[in-house]
């Protein structure tokens, strides 16, 4: 039986990956990737020639099969996203179910994340958070912030640059007026961090279009008589 290693990426920065990820990624028999192309580039750079089998979220349930199957065989597979680490807003989990189900040792290769980049340098206590990863894009989206109203920890969502500016007014109509830290690009040679008031976010985005993938954290509402005192929001950019 072969092991199944569940390998860490780099989220932008080529260079953000460990070295016992690189040495998986080369002595496996097979790579399964979210996307083969994004993951070439990846590969190429490292001059890894390890084959490539395609697994994502259109991915059939035959694909599943014939990678247990491979598994089965005693092939060794490394399980990797378009970035990040896989298990995260991706379909890893299924495959990493169906190869406990099957008794294949399924093994964590760690490494980055953009939900902890986010947080190492939120400046913002991070001992609770709530992680709710794309929002619903209509169905339950505006039961989803309600819900999440009263929440008393920090909220960290990921989002893409066509829906950011829709978001960030969605924050505003279902939560209020709230303190947002907005991550842009990180690792990438133009990341931005910026930090402020919901309504000066949502102008500054519509003056400089956004480009590139974001995590926004939305800071809990302050309640009136009773003082915060964690330090959350006080870096200034």
């Amino acid at each position: 039986m072969g092991k199944l290693y569940v390998v860490a990426t780099p989220i932008g920065n080529l260079g953000d990956i460990t070295l016992r990820a690189l040495e998986i990624l080369k002595t496996v028999d097979l790579i399964a990737a979210e996307d083969t192309r994004t993951s070439r580039k990846l590969l190429d750079h490292y001059q890894i020639r390890t084959s490539l089998v395609s697994y994502h979220q259109h991915s059939r349930d035959n694909k599943i099969d014939y990678l247990i199957g491979q598994l089965s065989e005693g092939k060794n597979i490394a399980l990797i996203t378009d970035a990040g680490t896989p298990g995260i807003q991706d379909p890893a989990g299924a495959l990493v179910q169906a190869a406990r189900a099957a008794k294949v040792e399924v093994i964590a290769i760690p490494g980055p994340s953009a939900l902890t980049a986010a947080l190492s340098i939120a400046g913002v206590s991070a001992d609770n958070f709530i992680f709710l990863g794309f929002l619903p894009k209509k169905k339950g989206r505006e039961t989803l912030f309600k819900k999440i109203t009263d929440a008393d920890w920090p909220l960290l969502i990921y989002e893409s640059p066509m829906r950011v500016g829709k978001t960030l007014r969605d924050i505003e109509k279902f939560l209020g007026q709230r303190r947002i830290i907005v991550f842009r690009e990180l690792t990438k040679k133009f990341e931005e961090v910026q930090t402020g008031e919901i309504d000066e976010l949502i102008k500054h985005f519509e003056n400089k279009p956004p480009k590139g993938e974001f995590v926004i954290m939305i800071l809990p509402a302050q309640r009136r008589g009773k003082p915060n005192k964690k330090h959350y929001g006080q870096q200034t950019n």
